[in-house]
């Protein structure tokens, strides 16, 4: 419990310091954002490589969106992704109806335009680690009430 703790801490402080340098307006908030969600890839493709060593190899992208469903998932948040939908076209939507780094903040929706920031470092997460698997993906967020999100996964095919 206390390294779940560590973790939120580490993750509101680097998207406080992210926030703090620089200046303000839509540009250089996009370019936060883009910071945050690149950190994320890096994190999420050591964790892959960390937690896939001794897995035998995916049959196939469901396969994989699973493992990120359930393992991964676990291994960040402490519980599995709640809902896993799918068009079979390549695009997955990963629903979590109590996403840990949103409960700090308020339930309704008056901190909704804050929620891209607190999502895109798990954005980056997720295609991080798709990408260490061999998936090209684009991966976005979006808050409809808090905590819950959902993340879609497009997965780009080459």
């Amino acid at each position: 419990m206390a390294d779940e703790a560590l973790f939120q801490f580490l993750h509101s402080e680097l998207i406080q310091y992210i926030y703090k340098s620089g200046g303000s307006g839509e540009t250089e908030n996009g370019k936060r954002i883009t910071k945050l969600e690149t950190m994320g890839f890096r994190v999420g493709q050591g964790l892959i490589e960390r937690f896939t060593k001794e897995t035998p190899r995916f049959k196939d992208e469901l396969d994989i969106m699973k493992f990120i469903c359930k393992d991964f998932w676990t291994c960040l948040f402490k519980k599995q992704i709640d809902n896993l939908r799918t068009n079979h076209q390549g695009i997955y939507v990963l629903q979590d109806n109590s996403f840990r780094l949103l409960s700090q903040l308020s339930a309704g929706k008056q901190y909704l335009e804050h929620a891209p920031k607190y999502l895109a470092f798990t954005c980056g997460l997720v295609r991080g680690g798709l990408s260490d698997l061999g998936v090209k993906s684009v991966v976005t967020a979006e808050v409809a009430g808090m905590p819950a999100c959902k993340f879609q996964v497009m997965i780009q095919k080459a």
